[in-house]
């Protein structure tokens, strides 16, 4: 399978097997979609060459016969996101956490000794992997930050042979000079959640009073990212009320923030802010216009969702599953509870075990090992497949009510960006 695309006057075609990616001239990329036999003197020229690279292994790749039985083994556990808070101190309209206690009906924080078991629980489960990962989310973590702190310094000094990649996503509201300190020196990434523009963010990024953030968190953030050495990302939402998004992105630039990600929201149809395949060609030429902006030869800032590794892509098991959740990556409640992803916490059906017990379902974890290029049905004949992993599961499971069921209006959102990535890649290579 191929996929073949011209943007910006550059012709290009994507091996989907293989991963090969190659910018033809003109009469090659005519010659993929002329009848055979049909083809002017250039085009049968042209179309020899695209035989050559057939011969290589490089182009109209078939199918490999690859093995699925890792999928019904147990896969060791690599990553935990911890709510160490279900409470938040915002009120953001679009927020699958239900403001905060993720469908639980209730408010809490994580016990540091719940945080010691989930910590206890990632090490008994990881296989002997050395690189493991403790994400700290809610809600919003640093309403329990002292249940931060103790899981850092616990997990260092229980297990100092272990690599741990520390990683925090905040509204901002509870920063101050101190953590600011703590977060630059012990977490390797965060993740500072803004929507761009003002008006924008206060439409939706609300205090309980009905003030906006923006104004308050303006100033804390630029602190962190000004002060920081490690890796962070500002990541905002954007709904129906912004499909000019590429203004936020372009606002989030101009006041200096180097790293930055902007995600369509995923709500249930129906909702208000929810984006509609309606939206789909203004929200596709907003990539496209991003991606125009992006090509210098020097891009001021790095948006998330266009960065790809074409020479060195995901593992295999990572490029049939996506992210996964409920394989090698599960999220624990305040309470112990665990749950396929921080998306999952609160479904019904989708409790996966404690870490007070120890337990991980094996019937809901065969559900995740199998959404696979295979699992999906929609994704067999996509040629965006690899990239993706069929998207995410709880997107499905919101929209669909299935997480068999991709969120189309998501998976066409994503191959526009993967277009705009493979796209900057070529460009950026040809210098």
């Amino acid at each position: 399978m191929i996929h073949a695309y011209e943007l910006f006057g550059r012709y290009i075609v994507l091996d989907v097997e293989s991963g090969a990616v190659h910018e033809l001239d003109r009469a090659a990329f005519d010659a993929l979609t002329a009848p055979p036999g049909r083809y002017t003197e250039e085009q049968a020229e042209a179309w020899q060459e695209l035989m050559a690279l057939k011969e290589d292994g490089l182009l109209f790749t078939e199918p490999g016969q690859r093995s699925f039985e890792a999928r019904d083994a147990d896969l060791p556990l690599k990553a935990l996101c911890l709510h160490v808070s279900h409470d938040c101190n915002l009120r953001c309209a679009y927020c699958f956490a239900k403001t905060g206690d993720f469908g639980t009906g209730k408010r809490g924080v994580m016990p540091p000794g719940i945080a010691e078991k989930a910590v206890d629980y990632l090490l008994e489960k990881c296989g002997g992997r050395t690189n493991l990962e403790i994400d700290f989310f809610g809600g919003e973590p640093l309403m329990a930050l002292e249940t931060v702190r103790h899981t850092v310094e616990y997990a260092k000094e229980i297990a100092p042979d272990k690599n741990f990649r520390f990683t925090l996503t905040t509204n901002g509201v509870l920063l101050d000079d101190e953590t600011i300190e703590y977060l630059n020196s012990e977490m390797d990434n965060l993740v500072l959640s803004l929507d761009g523009r003002a008006d924008v963010n206060d439409a939706l990024r609300r205090f309980p009073d009905g003030e906006g953030s923006y104004g308050a968190l303006l100033p804390l953030y630029k602190k962190v990212t000004e002060t920081r050495t490690g890796d962070y990302y500002v990541r905002g939402t954007y709904t129906k009320n912004n499909l000019d998004f590429v203004n936020d992105v372009m606002h989030l630039a101009s006041l200096g923030f180097s790293n930055i990600s902007l995600e369509p929201a995923v709500l249930p149809p129906g909702h208000p802010l929810a984006l509609t395949e309606d939206d789909l060609p203004a929200l596709r030429a907003e990539y496209e216009t991003l991606c125009k902006l992006l090509q210098g030869p020097v891009p001021s800032f790095s948006f998330f969702h266009f960065n790809i590794d074409l020479s060195h892509g995901p593992c295999v098991y990572k490029r049939l599953r996506g992210c996964g959740a409920g394989i090698e990556y599960a999220a624990v409640t305040p309470e112990g509870d665990v749950y396929p992803c921080h998306q999952f916490v609160g479904r019904d059906g989708y409790r996966m075990g404690s870490v007070l017990e120890g337990s991980f379902s094996p019937g809901i974890s065969a559900r995740f090992r199998a959404l696979d290029d295979g699992g999906r049905e929609a994704c067999r004949n996509c040629w965006a497949r690899y990239f993706c992993g069929g998207g995410c599961a709880a997107a499905g499971l919101t929209v669909n009510g299935d997480i068999l069921k991709p969120d189309r209006l998501g998976c066409e959102l994503a191959k526009k960006r993967f277009e705009c990535a493979i796209y900057l890649k070529t460009v950026h290579m040809s210098g």
